[in-house]
């Protein structure tokens, strides 16, 4: 592997060692670090590390073991405060010429049962596998400490609000269920 490719994260199969595995190690940093960062909707991206080794799967694959290393902030979800994780996790990847068919269904499309296996062509792109990790990484909901959702109680000027409770569907008949046995 060039130095070139191993910089840019992209790997030309072509120039991957058969007997052995290639190590690898991307750390983005500055304008790279603020664009993947943007790209994932993430208020910063202070720390981000891919390291690993890829090798050879069969006559014809490559496996992608490595392990992804970030620090990000994001906005609560409640109070729109900065919210840092730390995210540490290993990564798999497996890239082979013959992808095996899950079928296809008319109305329905399934889901692959090895979700590591992408098809191989004739580069590995080391980053977008990395960007693809993070984002899959990331907190779905991020909550500052001690973040509460108030209730709220809304309602046209003049009338009584709805509460929250007011909303449930079984509320209504586990009142009616109460009454009917207070009349009886």
């Amino acid at each position: 592997m060039t130095e070139n490719a191993q910089n840019a994260g992209r790997l030309r199969v072509s120039d991957l060692s058969q007997g052995r595995g290639t190590a690898f190690d991307l750390r983005p940093e500055g304008p790279e670090l603020e664009v993947i960062g943007r790209e994932l909707g993430l208020v910063e991206l202070r720390k981000l590390r891919f390291s690993g080794q890829i090798t050879p799967e069969g006559k014809s694959g490559w496996r992608i073991q490595a392990d992804l290393g970030a620090t990000v902030v994001q906005s609560c979800v409640v109070t729109l405060k900065p919210v840092t994780t730390r995210i540490d996790q290993p990564v798999t990847r497996r890239f082979l010429r013959d992808v095996p068919d899950v079928g296809e269904a008319e109305d329905e499309t399934e889901m692959p049962e090895d979700v590591t296996i992408e098809e191989l062509g004739d580069t590995i792109d080391l980053r977008a596998v990395m960007v693809e990790a993070l984002a899959l990484a990331l907190p779905d909901y991020p909550r500052a400490d001690q973040a509460a959702l108030e209730q709220t109680d809304f309602g046209p000027p003049g009338a009584a609000p709805l509460t929250d409770a007011d909303t449930k569907p079984f509320a209504a008949l586990a009142g009616l269920k109460r009454k009917l046995e207070d009349d009886t």
